[in-house]
């Protein structure tokens, strides 16, 4: 894999060591939020990693080549730069073969991480079931990749744009092991809680990394989904978010908006709808996630 394969100077000397590294993805940039907090956000993550202890890798496909770390010139490319591609399992050779623009998904970013030897990886929330699966049978491609992918995955839960408990069934019934941290419910991203509980809480790393080579060594394969939830005084009302939710799905099905455009455009929606308080809590757990990724990747390697 070395012919696509870019690691930057810091994370590879890190893996060789077998130091604590994080990866990042890159669609949050250049398809989650607005210049110029895509890039505010992106280089603050890299510096709580950095704090926490551990190496930051944020991954996006670029001339060719896979990129890991990436340069503040490379950030801002991403952040600004019209026709990014949004770069998913399906997507990853033709972007690669045709030296295409890309950013990477939570799937792609893991599947990138694991080429590169890495363990953890954070991000804001996974994908899932779309809301109308049963006109659709629209599912993210995450969902396959925690089933198949050695890459453990902080995330503030499932987005709130999507169909909840049918996500948390077909993670079940891909054996994927779903951890909430210091909490016995799903995290809902825009809020702390749902309804919705898990059949697994853990409220220190130390126990999560315990489980983690647990499983590796028994052979098992596919990653752990850690859940994390949006602090407190972060955390947006549950039935006001609910409503710019159905409001901007009922727009998005009028629209005809489908596949990989879904999501960008309800996110997007909800900030216009929510006049930028659904992008501040964004930001928030995002924050959140970084600051717990470093803290697992570093008790990882110190076990």
């Amino acid at each position: 894999m070395n012919k696509y394969l870019d690691i930057c100077e810091e994370v590879k000397d890190a893996i060789n060591r077998k130091k604590a590294v994080v990866a990042l993805e890159s669609t949050i940039i250049s398809h989650g939020m607005p210049y110029p907090q895509n890039v505010e956000m992106a280089k603050h993550c890299e510096a709580i990693v950095r704090e926490y202890g551990a190496v930051p890798a944020t991954i996006a496909i670029m001339d060719g080549r896979i990129k890991i770390g990436l340069s503040d010139e490379d950030l801002k490319i991403l952040a600004t730069a019209e026709n990014v591609t949004k770069v998913s399992r399906r997507d990853l050779a033709q972007v690669l073969s045709e030296k295409k623009l890309g950013a990477t998904t939570v799937a792609t970013t893991m599947i990138c991480a694991e080429l590169a030897g890495i363990k953890f990886f954070v991000t804001g929330g996974i994908g899932g079931i779309h809301r109308g699966y049963e006109q659709t049978l629209d599912v993210s491609a995450d969902l396959e990749e925690l089933a198949q992918t050695d890459v453990n995955v902080i995330c503030a839960g499932a987005k709130s744009i999507l169909d909840l408990p049918r996500t948390l069934e077909y993670l079940e019934t891909k054996g994927v092991c779903v951890i909430g941290y210091k909490t016995d419910y799903l995290p809902q991203f825009f809020t702390a809680e749902s309804e919705y509980r898990l059949n697994t809480r853990m409220d220190c790393v130390e126990d999560i990394c315990s489980l983690i080579h647990t499983k590796e060594n028994l052979g098992l394969k596919g990653g752990v989904l850690i859940t994390n939830p949006i602090p407190k005084e972060n955390s947006m009302d549950k039935s006001y978010i609910d409503t710019l939710i159905e409001k901007a799905v009922k727009e998005a099905n009028e629209k005809d908006i489908k596949g990989k455009e879904v999501t960008p455009f309800l996110l997007a929606k909800i900030v216009e709808e929510s006049q930028g308080a659904s992008l501040k809590a964004n930001i928030a757990l995002v924050y959140n996630n970084a600051k717990l990724g470093a803290k697992l990747a570093v008790a990882y390697c110190n076990e």
